[in-house]
Parts: C-alpha cells; structure tokens; sequence
C-alpha cells in the first residue's frame, strides 16, 4: 500500500500542469487507481486495489466554491494551467472561480474529470503518456 509521504514526493516533481502525465505515471508505479482532489481545501483521497484509501490533509485555507459553473473560463484556465503559465496555487482559485469542486482522476482510464458544485462532470481529457 502506498503512503501520503509517497504521494508528497511525487507531487513535489510537479511545477506546472505541464507536469501532471509525468506525475501521474509515478501514481501508477506506487498502486494508485485512482484518487479525488477537492478545490474547497486541496485534500486528497486515493485509492488503490482491494478498496485501501488513504487521505491527504488540507494544503490550503478553504475556498469558496462559485455555484454557477463557467466552463469556458475554466477550461481556458485549464489550458493555461497545462502550458505551465500558472501554479497550483493558482490554478485551484482559478477553479474555485469558475465553479469547479473537484477533480478525478482514473490512472486505469487514464482520464482526469473535472466535476462542479451539483456534482455535474464538466470536462474529462485523456491524460498523455509520459515518456521518461
């Protein structure tokens, strides 16, 4: 089973969501299936086989979440965030701007959703492979 120091140090590899395949990748080498990121406060949850989850703690103040989500906003916020112009920081209040709660991501599908307020998926991409 994977631990939270683990996760840490595969996160701390990541400066931009340039980096987000690569770090991925190192989810899939630790066991992880999937996991959970919630805007409101960074917090994490993974999972891995046979139903073992663990929780991350907050890595931030709470944030407001708006109701009406605005995907166009996001999804360029997004993009911006993926050609490394913000960091993580920013990209989540960039989120929390724009109505989005969390996100979920499937190292078996390799796919990342993106989900707002009422719990609506606003956008799943295909994440890249990354070839170290």
């Amino acid at each position: 089973m994977f631990t939270i120091a683990q996760i840490k140090a595969a996160h701390s590899k990541v400066k931009s969501g340039a980096d987000f395949p690569g770090y991925v990748q190192d989810l899939v080498t630790l066991g992880v299936i999937s996991y959970e990121t919630y805007v409101t406060d960074g917090h994490s949850v993974y999972s891995g086989s046979e139903n073992n989850q663990i929780s991350s703690q907050p890595i931030y103040n709470q944030l407001f979440i708006a109701e009406k989500c605005d995907a166009i906003q996001f999804i360029s916020d997004l993009k911006a965030h993926q050609q490394g112009q913000t960091n993580y920081a920013e990209f989540c209040n960039n989120c929390a701007k724009s109505g989005i709660l969390k996100w979920a991501v499937s190292t078996e599908k390799m796919s990342c959703t993106y989900f707002n307020l009422a719990g609506d998926e606003v956008l799943t991409e295909l994440i890249p492979l990354h070839i170290k």
